[in-house]
């Protein structure tokens, strides 16, 4: 038996539901020597902002307990790079998500109108949850009444399926996948890193030179499960699971606690080529349980 591994997140085709993340995989040309990114779900752009941003200074990585703590910081080469160079050198056939961000929801929106006129998007992904930005980002993630904002300004500037990058750094999750519906979003995406900190007990400061910084790997999957479970729980809108996923199992838990598509990204800097294994998983998961197509795992969790 062949499983069919395809499914549809926010209205957009896929070949199987496995993608990389946003900032894990750069603009997808990094990738190419590692993944025919044609034969994944697709591909999660890094962020892009208006103008280019240089980000934090280092360091900005470290490696911690079962994960890792980043403070980038959004760097990119701004919008109209991306589409005047890296979007024409990915290969056609893939499958590619743009991310947005900005400082202010009339910022996101103008990136949201420049991607918008592009060709060769399949979607837009709003980044309203960074944990080590200044300015943007969880701002929007943690406050319903911003968040609400925010989808309000970015929603009319595009024709294409819209989704919300949510943080986990909130009280209720619900909550805020809620607004995301009520506002006009396509989808969700959920959870963004963890806001954290590491310290060196030896000069006894950060080990971040921002100090906080997103942690992320496997350390955050059991807190992701949840979340997409509640979320599922409270909207209709199609649910895209990220954090801390490593293998096909872990894959597989997203689809039974309700996730559509999963994302792949702290793995990829381990080995690039996980999330292609992972797909393989899954087709391997089905034939094993006699599952003719991923779409039944869905929202299958037994409880």
């Amino acid at each position: 038996m062949t499983p069919d591994l395809s499914t549809e997140l926010a209205g957009i085709p896929l070949r199987n539901p496995v993608l990389l993340a946003s900032g894990t995989a750069g603009y997808g040309t990094e990738m190419l020597p590692f993944v025919q990114l044609e034969q994944l779900g697709g591909l999660v752009a890094k962020s892009l902002t208006l103008e280019p941003r240089t980000g934090n200074p280092p360091p900005r990585i470290a490696e911690t307990p079962a994960g890792m703590l980043n403070a980038i910081s959004l760097e990119n080469v701004g919008v109209d790079a991306f589409l005047a160079d890296k979007l024409p050198a990915l290969p056609p056939h893939a499958t590619l998500i743009a991310s947005c961000f900005g400082t202010e929801p009339g910022l996101y929106a103008r990136v949201c109108e420049r991607l918008d006129a592009a060709d060769g998007l399949a979607g837009i992904e709003i980044n309203a949850s960074c944990p080590h930005v200044k300015s943007g980002g969880i701002e929007f993630g943690q406050d319903p009444a911003s968040l609400s904002e925010l989808i309000r300004a970015c929603r009319p500037a595009t024709e294409l399926p819209l989704l919300v990058k949510l943080s986990p750094n909130v009280t209720s999750i619900a909550e805020m996948a809620r607004v995301c519906e009520g506002e006009g979003a396509d989808g969700i995406c959920l959870i963004n890193a963890v806001q954290a900190l590491m310290v060196d007990p030896e000069t006894r400061r950060p080990v971040l030179a921002n100090g906080l910084g997103g942690l992320s790997g496997p350390a955050i999957l059991p807190i992701a499960l949840r979340m997409v479970y509640q979320a599922a729980q409270a909207v209709s809108l199609p649910i895209c699971g990220i954090g801390g996923i490593r293998s096909a199992a872990d894959a597989v838990a997203f689809l039974l606690c309700g996730a559509t598509a999963i994302q792949v990204g702290t793995a990829n800097y381990a080995n690039p080529s996980a999330a292609v294994e992972i797909r393989d998983g899954l087709a391997d998961y089905c034939r094993r349980h006699g599952i003719a197509a991923v779409s039944e795992l869905i929202g299958a969790l037994r409880v």
